[in-house]
């Protein structure tokens, strides 16, 4: 171990504040003394490597830090962090789901150990270069943020465990034509197009969560809810945050948000975690535009409060939102229902083996796992919309906003609730 590395990080780390603290004094002297050896460099970024393993022991995901440094600090922490999470990622044989799409966002592609030889991992940028004090500032600032990551509730194993089930290569065939639909939904300027095509996508996600939660009842699988994290970015996160809550209850999921570090927890079932994202990132596309096309005819006639018109039209549309997701979704689940009975009753099987219970089972286990990794959580009344216009506008356009999952029965308590 380098004694230059030690001494300079024992400088850092005894610099106070939070995860966003730059270090004062201490990081110019540990600057200092690291850009002064380069023998340290080797130790230096082995440390960094380890700072990364400890945030995964921690709960922390790749698009975590990666958003927290993006908001706390700069672009060169963002390419030094991409560069040290390859670094340790290549000590993997695979990782868990979800984390190559992670890595993909960060410009890292990941290959995994395939029998032949050691996992791969590239960052697609070009390294972070500067003199040797600036880096060694730099990575001393992204250390600091790092060393004081507090622990976050698991959204999914920590790679490197021992016990890994490889992920499917690939991701389902009914949900690449439902990313498929919903991309050519988004694109196309014909509202008639756009809603066929939601429609289908709608049907095709109600049929693929039903299937599966058919398919687990019977054969016994044991499948079990699972979590996964959302961004929530700033402007107008508050709004963001109740639609993506909507969109989570809507698909029989349930979403807990943590405004500190501008994410969301959605909890449930790995196809109806699938319907969230691509539900939430479709609407929240949708809502922007219509947004934008609304403050710029507000802007033509002269109207000046950009601000307070954004933020009341996103909470009127993640409001007026999610009272056609539960609609839709009572409406889809009494359609499922009639369906699954009657295909029982064809099949000469006992009424007892409808769709209700199983959906009710699944329910609860989400109600569960929910409850055990937020013991702690309240829900929040939201107010502050001031602005009637955008109010007015912000449900016109979720009135006219395409649904291409709203459906399924609504469970959970909603944690976040819009108010005027």
């Amino acid at each position: 171990m380098s004694d230059t590395v030690e001494r300079a990080l024992t400088a850092l780390l005894s610099t106070g504040g939070g995860p966003g603290a730059r270090g004062g004094d201490g990081l110019d002297l540990a600057a200092s003394l690291l850009a002064a050896d380069p023998a340290a460099d080797d130790e230096l970024r082995r440390r960094g490597e380890g700072y990364i393993r400890l945030a995964w022991e921690r709960g922390w995901q790749p698009a975590d830090v990666a958003r927290l440094v993006r908001r706390e600090l700069r672009d060169p922490q963002a390419r030094l962090l991409a560069e040290l999470i390859a670094g340790e990622v290549r000590r993997y044989e695979r990782l868990p789901a979800r984390w190559a799409a992670q890595l993909a966002d960060l410009g890292v592609d990941f290959t995994p150990d395939g029998g032949e030889g050691p996992a791969v991992a590239r960052t697609r940028a070009e390294p972070y270069r500067a003199d040797r004090f600036s880096y060694a500032t730099a990575a001393l600032e992204l250390y600091l943020l790092l060393a004081r990551l507090p622990p976050l509730e698991p959204a999914g194993p920590v790679p490197g465990t021992p016990v890994q089930q490889a992920p499917a290569d690939g991701e389902p065939r009914m949900l690449s034509r439902i990313r498929a639909l919903l991309a050519k939904a988004e694109a196309t300027g014909y509202p008639q197009e756009a809603e066929a095509l939601t429609a289908k996508a709608q049907e095709l996600m109600a049929r693929h969560s039903v299937d599966e939660a058919l398919l687990a009842d019977r054969t016994h699988r044991g499948d079990v809810p699972g979590a996964c994290r959302i961004g929530v970015d700033a402007p107008y996160e508050t709004a963001k945050a109740i639609l993506l809550d909507a969109v989570a209850s809507a698909n029989r999921c349930r979403a807990v948000w943590n405004s500190a570090y501008g994410f969301s927890t959605v909890v449930g079932f790995g196809p109806d975690l699938d319907a969230v994202e691509l539900l939430h990132t479709s609407l929240l596309v949708q809502g922007v535009s219509a947004m934008t096309r609304a403050e710029a005819g507000q802007r033509a006639s002269g109207r000046k409060r950009t601000k307070t018109f954004r933020q009341s039209f996103l909470m009127a549309y993640a409001h007026r939102l999610g009272e056609r997701l539960a609609l839709a979704a009572e409406h889809a689940t009494a359609e499922a229902a009639r369906a699954a009975a009657g295909a029982a009753a064809g099949a000469g099987a006992e009424s007892g083996s409808g769709l209700l219970p199983v959906l009710a089972a699944r329910d609860l286990a989400v109600a569960e796992r929910t409850d055990r990794m937020f013991p702690e959580t309240v829900a929040t009344r939201v107010r502050g919309v001031t602005d009637a216009e955008g109010w007015d506008h912000g449900t016109s356009a979720a009135d006219a906003a395409d649904l291409p999952a709203a459906r399924r029965g609504r469970t959970g308590r909603d944690r976040l609730r819009p108010g005027r």
